[in-house]
């Protein structure tokens, strides 16, 4: 009756157990290529999304130019790098044209937000979109097409005496019940040159 018998290559004598092992560690699956592609491409493009992390000094500047563009004396700025950092992720020249509303403030002693954005417009008519982005984070809670802030939007501290933002009730009992208080309608012009109306899906 015949037997089985292992097939063993012809040099197995010439192989030692350090160098057999040596060989099978140095041969390479085309799995072990691709994973070690993609491990190389994921480590490139962390190092590029912390190589795009703003610093301070960018921080600062957005503030700066966010106050200023909000006639407010302060601003969260936990709110503001969240915001820089969404804007900045959907349109990477917008750092650029930050510093460049950053660098027109200094060289001009602007009153208001209207002065800016009339100057901003004039200079580089590319800031206007800048500007809006930067407003419809601020007043929105938006960047990068996401929510970074709700109810500490400013559209919503605007009206904080008469309208209270949705899924919150700051009133007592059957608050809704009552006339809300008047408010004063606005009496300011726009500032920027009219833009295209975007109607959002809801």
């Amino acid at each position: 009756m015949a037997t089985d018998q292992r097939c063993f290559p012809a040099d197995i004598h010439l192989s030692t157990p350090n160098s057999a092992r040596l060989n099978r560690l140095m041969r390479m699956s085309r799995r072990d290529v691709l994973l070690a592609g993609m491990g190389a491409a994921l480590a490139s493009g962390v190092g590029n999304v912390f190589a795009a992390t703003p610093d301070d000094a960018d921080i600062a500047t957005f503030m700066t130019v966010s106050q200023r563009l909000t006639d407010r004396d302060t601003l969260d700025p936990r709110i503001g790098h969240a915001l820089f950092m969404g804007i900045v992720h959907a349109v990477p020249t917008r750092r650029d044209q930050v510093n460049q509303l950053h660098e027109l403030m200094t060289k001009n002693s602007f009153t208001s937000a209207r002065e800016l954005a009339r100057a901003a417009e004039q200079a580089d008519p590319g800031l206007k979109d800048a500007i809006h982005d930067i407003m419809t984070g601020w007043y929105r809670g938006l960047a990068d097409h996401k929510v970074v802030v709700y109810r500490s939007a400013l559209m919503f501290d605007i009206t904080k005496d008469a309208v209270y933002p949705k899924t919150y009730a700051s009133g007592g009992p059957f608050y809704w019940t009552k006339t809300p208080p008047e408010v004063a309608l606005p009496t300011g012009e726009p500032a920027l040159s009219p833009s295209t109306f975007v109607v959002e899906p809801t």
